[in-house]
């Protein structure tokens, strides 16, 4: 069976990109726009893993990370961020025991890929407390990155 990843992002083309990928790579992925639709999915359809954006309007990825943590702790989470202020929000994660990997955006697909097809990724992702951050790529023919 394939691992299922919900995708919330509130740009649109963003998330929808990134759950296209995943399809097209063997996933069951989804992608919601904020994290009110992205819990009501959850509740619905529990995904092994979120990959979630940090910055967005009304709850934030942070606080949707915790709140997947609380309530749905077999659900793994991975952030991914473009903006700086994004560790202020995570350190207040982990002033409350939560430690979350922080992808940076933008992130090339194989990279993320490569995020995936780690198996620690789905058994650690949560408290993994690791940093994953941009490395540099070569532009290469395949889907722009995310």
């Amino acid at each position: 069976m394939s691992k299922r990843i919900l995708i919330v992002d509130d740009e649109r083309v963003i998330a929808d990109t990134l759950a296209a990928i995943l399809r097209r790579s063997g996933y069951e992925a989804t992608a919601c726009y904020d994290a009110k639709s992205g819990i009501a999915h959850c509740a619905s359809v529990m995904p092994d893993l979120v990959i979630t954006d940090v910055m967005m309007p009304g709850m934030n990825g942070v606080e949707l990370a915790v709140f997947l943590a609380e309530q749905h702790p077999g659900c793994k989470v991975l952030l991914f961020s473009g903006m700086a202020n994004a560790a202020d929000l995570l350190e207040g994660a982990r002033v409350r025991g939560h430690n979350f990997t922080l992808l940076a955006k933008p992130i090339h697909p194989s990279e993320l890929l490569a995020v995936l097809a780690d198996e620690e990724t789905f058994s650690s992702a949560r408290n993994a407390g690791s940093w994953l951050q941009r490395r540099p790529h070569k532009a290469k023919d395949d889907t722009a990155a995310a």
